[in-house]
C-alpha cells in the first residue's frame, strides 16, 4: 500500500498550479499501464525526477527512481525517498543497486534512470552509461526514452535556484520503446537510446514556446540553438 508517494504527488501538483507552470505531456501512452519498464530520461535539472514522474501519471504509474545514496542519507529527503521506494545508488558498490532495480522491474515496477549519470551542462545528450539497457535486457522489459525541457530554468548546475519562478513552460515528451533485437549488446542498445533521446530532446527544445528575453537570458539554450550553454565535451573527455 502506497502511503507516502500519492501525497507527495498531490503536493507537487499543487505547487505546479500555484506557480502556474505550463506543463505539457506528449506520448504518455508509450508507458505501459501494467508491468515493468525502464524509463530513461535526459538530465538537465535537479528537478528532472519530479517531472519524469509526472510524465508517467497519464498511465497511472509511480516511478521508482535510482538516485545517489547521499539523498537517502539526508534527514529530510531520506525518509521520503525510502517511503516512495526509490532505489539508492552507491557508486562504490553499484551491483547492489542494479540488482534491486532489476528485481523491481521483474516485479512489475517502472524504474526511472538518468543514463547520463550527471547533469548535462551543455543541455545536449552526453555519453550514456549502459546500465539502463542492461537492466531492461536482464528484466526483459521495455526501454522507454523520455525528454524533459524547462525545469533547468528553475534549478540546474552552476545557476542560482529560482524555485518560485512562475509561468515557466515544461515540455515532457515520451517516445516509443527502443527496439531490443535478440542478441543485441548493451552498447548497441545504449547507442540507439542516445539517438532516440537526442531526437526527443531536439524536438522539445525546438517546440518550446518561450525564447530568451535578451543576451543575458540565453544561458538556458544549447549553443547549437543560439544559446550560451557550454559546448559538449568531446567523448574522449567524458
Amino acid at each position: 500500500m502506497e502511503l507516502v508517494y500519492p501525497p507527495v504527488v498531490a503536493l507537487a501538483k499543487t505547487m505546479f498550479r500555484v506557480l502556474d507552470l505550463k506543463i505539457e505531456v506528449e506520448g504518455g501512452e508509450n508507458i505501459p499501464r501494467a508491468g515493468g519498464a525502464v524509463l530513461a530520461s535526459n538530465h538537465s535539472s535537479y528537478l528532472d525526477f519530479i517531472f519524469c514522474g509526472l510524465g508517467a501519471q497519464p498511465a497511472r504509474r509511480l516511478v521508482r527512481f535510482m538516485a545517489k545514496k547521499s539523498v537517502f542519507d539526508h534527514r529530510v529527503s531520506g525518509p521520503l525517498m525510502r517511503g516512495m521506494r526509490h532505489i539508492p545508488v552507491d557508486r562504490r558498490a553499484g551491483t547492489a543497486a542494479f540488482r534491486e532495480a532489476t528485481t523491481a522491474l521483474q516485479n512489475g515496477e517502472v524504474v526511472g534512470v538518468f543514463p547520463e549519470a550527471t547533469i548535462s551542462e551543455s543541455f545536449t545528450i552526453k555519453e550514456l552509461k549502459t546500465g539502463a539497457a542492461r537492466m531492461a535486457q536482464e528484466a526483459r522489459v521495455p526501454l522507454i526514452p523520455m525528454a524533459v525541457w524547462g525545469p533547468h530554468r528553475l534549478w540546474t548546475k552552476g545557476r542560482k535556484k529560482e524555485l518560485t519562478k512562475r509561468h515557466v513552460p515544461v515540455l515532457i515528451k515520451i517516445g516509443e520503446a527502443v527496439q531490443m533485437p535478440e542478441g543485441a549488446t548493451p552498447e548497441a542498445l545504449t547507442a540507439a537510446l542516445k539517438q532516440r533521446l537526442t531526437t526527443l530532446l531536439d524536438a522539445v527544445q525546438r517546440a518550446y514556446p518561450e525564447k530568451p528575453t535578451g543576451d543575458d537570458d540565453r544561458w538556458w539554450l544549447p549553443a547549437h540553438l543560439g544559446g550560451t550553454a557550454p559546448l559538449p565535451r568531446p567523448a574522449a573527455a567524458v
